[in-house]
């Protein structure tokens, strides 16, 4: 089968600052570079179709009555009226499979078509959505008893993972960020499952563009100040080095924004925010950080962590959730349980320089062996085997029968 498959992908995040979206825009960079053809069709400020070399792009308008799900993520439930347009472009284009990345309203046109047109039908998981909203609703809960608020986020957790796990059998083949969720994915959907890690710009995030040189120790952050990032346990972290006498030492540089920032502000005692970066602004403040810390329990990969290491900063994760599979312990960073393991090694860190400098140069050997071409060629073979898995659909079944 050629490598030129023609693939037309719907990511429900494409203009947006996250994971997802840096992703979906690293794997359109593929496609051109080698020239597949390759249609991108994503929502927009307005309607329009273009097309650069062998990419093209479908651009959708959502309607006024959008509602927000995220930082500039919303859902239109009135998205379906461009069900025909997208209809006409995809018979204009001929695909030969359709990837799609999650269940918001681009990706849902993507599987109904798939579904309408007998197309094989590829499906990514990209965000830990059920875990997204217990923690957001943890919090809306607060005024509630503890054990009231806890059944009412358990229940909506389970229930919005069995509707996700109900949509994900729709594709024929998935991808997972991590082991974990492969293997959840494979089970819950009985739906075969590849890995699909991310790559990091070991250019755009070097240390190289280091711009301090104080004996100051920065503990940095860079992500959506969300409850479902679980921000909080920054100030928690820096009360737990402060009862270690540790003030003076340090100072936490926090990049990014949302709606925890202001009560972080509010809390945290030695602790600059930066607000939303991007470009070099924001390759210095990796590059100016020491220690890289990640609260978040839900993110199902964690592209910033390699970003940091990248940077030459060794980070600290949770054991809950995607990023610890990005970590090896005592090498680009540790595995955390607790606040109090957090401060350990920040610690640890921070009064032995000869250790942080040898994880620093680990952090940047790791980060240059996780390039985007190794991971988009797995993803081509998976488009591959999604369509062979498709064009056998009748003999297969037929052998079953017999």
């Amino acid at each position: 089968m050629s490598n030129e498959i023609r693939v037309a992908f719907f990511p429900d995040s494409f203009h947006e600052v996250n994971g997802v979206a840096m992703t979906s825009k690293r794997l359109i960079a593929y496609a051109e570079k080698r020239g597949y053809p390759f249609l991108c069709v994503h929502a927009g400020d307005k309607t329009e179709s273009r097309k650069e070399g062998t990419i093209e792009y479908l651009s959708l308008k959502r309607s006024p009555i959008a509602f927000p799900m995220d930082e500039g993520l919303k859902y239109d439930p009135l998205f379906q009226r461009h069900n025909n347009r997208v209809l006409r472009k995809l018979m204009e284009f001929r695909p030969d499979v359709i990837h799609i990345t999650g269940l918001n309203d681009v990706s849902i046109i993507g599987a109904y078509l798939a579904w309408k047109l007998k197309l094989p039908l590829v499906g990514s998981w990209h965000t830990n959505l059920h875990e997204f909203a217990a923690r957001r609703l943890t919090r809306m809960f607060r005024f509630l008893p503890g054990k009231t608020s806890q059944k009412i986020t358990d229940l909506a957790e389970r229930q919005i993972l069995k509707g996700a796990m109900l949509y994900y059998k729709m594709p024929k083949v998935l991808l997972a960020p991590n082991m974990e969720l492969v293997e959840a994915l494979e089970k819950g959907t009985g739906r075969e499952t590849d890995l699909m890690a991310r790559g990091v710009d070991v250019e755009k995030f070097d240390p190289v563009k280091r711009t301090v040189s104080d004996s100051t120790f920065r503990i940095g952050f860079v992500g959506r100040l969300r409850a479902e990032k679980n921000v909080r346990l920054l100030k928690d972290l820096e009360d737990e080095l402060l009862g270690q006498h540790a003030e003076g030492k340090y100072e936490f540089l926090i990049v990014g924004e949302g709606n925890e920032r202001e009560w972080l502000e509010a809390n945290m005692k030695h602790a600059v925010f930066t607000g939303f970066l991007e470009g070099e602004p924001l390759s210095e403040a990796y590059a100016n950080m020491d220690l890289f810390v990640f609260p978040s329990e839900t993110d199902a990969f964690g592209n910033v962590v390699q970003e940091a290491n990248a940077s030459a900063v060794p980070a600290l994760v949770t054991d809950k959730g995607g990023p610890k599979f990005i970590i090896t312990e005592g090498v680009n960073g540790f595995v955390c349980r607790d606040v109090g393991e957090f401060a350990r090694h920040a610690l640890d860190l921070m009064d032995n320089r000869g250790k942080l400098l040898k994880m620093k140069e680990s952090s940047r050997e790791f980060a240059l062996s996780r390039s985007w071409d190794s991971v988009f060629d797995k993803v081509y073979e998976t488009h591959r085997r999604c369509i062979y898995l498709r064009r056998n659909e009748g003999s297969t079944e037929a052998v079953r029968q017999a």
